[in-house]
């Protein structure tokens, strides 16, 4: 029988309801679809275009795409600088965020435990009981109340038979549901990673941009206060002296806003530390900081297995899929034991004594006739959200796919960026150079080094800001192949782990 045959049995009589339950057990059909991740296109590459095998080389580096690689677990000790490795190290000690998910996955573990361990096995608990009674008596018979004592103490064990699966269903989706939260707490563990790595490049580059613009600031300063002293002479006129006021009001306007995205960007930085926003690490050199050389490129199908998030996506989708099969075997029968012995009696010496032996053992089996349609609804909607589940794996496949799409194509053309910027800032530093050559010997006015100077300034911001994206795109292409895909076997957690 088959799944979908199966959600149209509606039985009428009881009769029906006992022939389905041992056709079902005698065929071992499935009460629910079995969990696995439908399938995927596999395209050839990720993008709209065929990727490159690499990059146009930038200042100096040409970075490899090498597909099929694995990914690399620390690949923010590829930029090769020992302060990020212990910003990253330090972020994935003290983070209270990390931290939260940690202990949140042990507590999950801990209730698929005690779910296991009361769903499979049998009940018995100890009760010992001791009264004093008044009961009315019978006037004809001579007494008019009885007072006696009742000591009892017993055994009692219960145990109920998992007869179509419910309970098994029931932990086995417990269990992929605490797989949902181990793969969520791997994710975030890379995401902290990823921030804290885009956090430091970040800080770096504003710092480096800050540092530019406060020059470029001064020499708009000092070009205004040239063409004030040669507006008194007569030598330009007033609109002269007002666009280079312009110019380095504008410049100096700049700043403040630049300052204060660097002070958040640390304040972040130090947040994602574990440590409070006054406590903001140094910031790193910007020119401290390599672009790696070689990134990898994980092939679609692998992607499936590297990914955090898929794999969480696909554990949804199985504990789904398991309650579908919990909602089916609700339908069925239900058959439990429960058995007690223990001593009792008015007395202890008598509740003590062989006399005082107490034993009870019995079945009861339940069926299922009537509930409002309740049962056949709560299945029909197990089975919707594992419609909804199956939709989901597939929509997060696929803003997998391109969210390495949109890293490939922005490392490539971060590349031919900061290329061209590079080009721009090395020729803009060799005409300011040749300028203040040219001023020594008395060439060109002081104006025309500082118009030399702002230019080369202007292309070195162009640099910086290219080369920082260069080096947080690189990062979030790392973050985006994920983990090396390892064993489910001994990733997963079953419904049969209670150790």
């Amino acid at each position: 029988m088959h799944f979908s045959s199966l959600h149209r049995v509606v039985p009428a009589r009881l009769t029906t309801w006992a022939s389905a339950a041992t056709l079902l057990a005698v065929a071992g059909c499935a009460f629910g679809p079995n969990g696995d991740a439908p399938a995927m296109p596999q395209p050839s590459h990720y993008g709209a275009h065929e990727q490159p095998t690499q990059t146009v080389p930038a200042q100096g580096v040409t970075q490899q795409f090498v597909v099929g690689a694995k990914p690399v677990p620390r690949w923010w000790t590829l930029y090769r600088s020992d302060a990020l490795n212990a910003l990253v190290d330090e972020g994935l000690r003290n983070s209270p965020t990390l931290a939260v998910t940690d202990k949140s996955l042990t507590a999950a573990r801990e209730q698929l435990k005690g779910q296991v361990g009361s769903s499979m096995l049998p009940t018995i608990d100890a009760g010992a009981q001791a009264t004093r009674e008044r009961a009315l008596g019978i006037p004809q018979l001579g007494a008019n109340t009885y007072l006696y004592n009742v000591f009892i103490g017993q055994l009692q064990m219960h145990y109920t038979f998992d007869l179509f699966g419910a309970s098994r269903l029931a932990n086995a989706a417990l269990a992929e549901r605490v797989n949902v939260q181990a793969y969520q707490l791997d994710a975030a563990r890379r995401a902290l990673a990823a921030n804290i790595v885009t956090a430091a490049i970040t800080s770096a580059t504003l710092h480096a941009q800050i540092d530019t613009t406060e020059h470029l600031v001064a020499l708009a300063n000092a070009q205004a206060r040239d063409m004030q002293r040669r507006y008194a002479l007569g030598a330009v006129s007033h609109a002269d002296l007002l666009n280079a006021q312009q110019s380095a009001a504008s410049l100096a306007a700049s700043l403040p806003g630049a300052r204060q995205q660097w002070s958040t960007t640390r304040h972040a930085l130090a947040v994602l530390l574990g440590r409070t926003p006054d406590a903001a690490p140094d910031d790193i050199a910007l020119a401290q900081l390599h672009v790696p050389d070689q990134v990898p490129v994980v092939v679609p199908s692998e992607l499936l297995r590297s990914r955090p998030d898929i794999q969480a996506a696909d554990a949804a989708l199985k504990a789904a899929a398991a309650d579908v099969g919990v909602a089916t075997s609700q339908l069925f029968p239900s058959l439990s034991l429960t058995a007690s012995m223990g001593q009792g009696g008015f007395s202890w010496p008598i509740a003590l004594s062989g006399a005082g032996a107490l034993w009870s053992i019995g079945a009861s089996l339940s069926q299922p006739i009537f509930h409002g349609g309740a049962l056949f609804a709560q299945r029909r909607a197990a089975i919707a959200s594992y419609d909804a589940a199956t939709s989901q794996y597939k929509q997060t496949v696929l803003t997998a796919f391109q969210n390495v799409a949109d890293t490939l194509a922005a490392l490539e053309h971060d590349a031919q960026a900061l290329d061209a910027a590079n080009v721009a800032a090395t020729a803009a530093r060799g005409i300011a150079d040749e300028t203040t050559k040219r001023y020594a010997l008395g060439a060109v006015p002081v104006s025309s080094t500082r118009s030399a100077d702002q230019q080369s300034g202007n292309a070195d911001l162009d640099e910086i800001r290219y080369t920082g994206a260069r080096l947080t795109d690189t990062a979030a292409l790392f973050q985006a192949m994920g983990n090396p895909p390892l064993d489910d076997d001994a990733t997963r957690v079953t419904s049969g782990q209670t150790q």
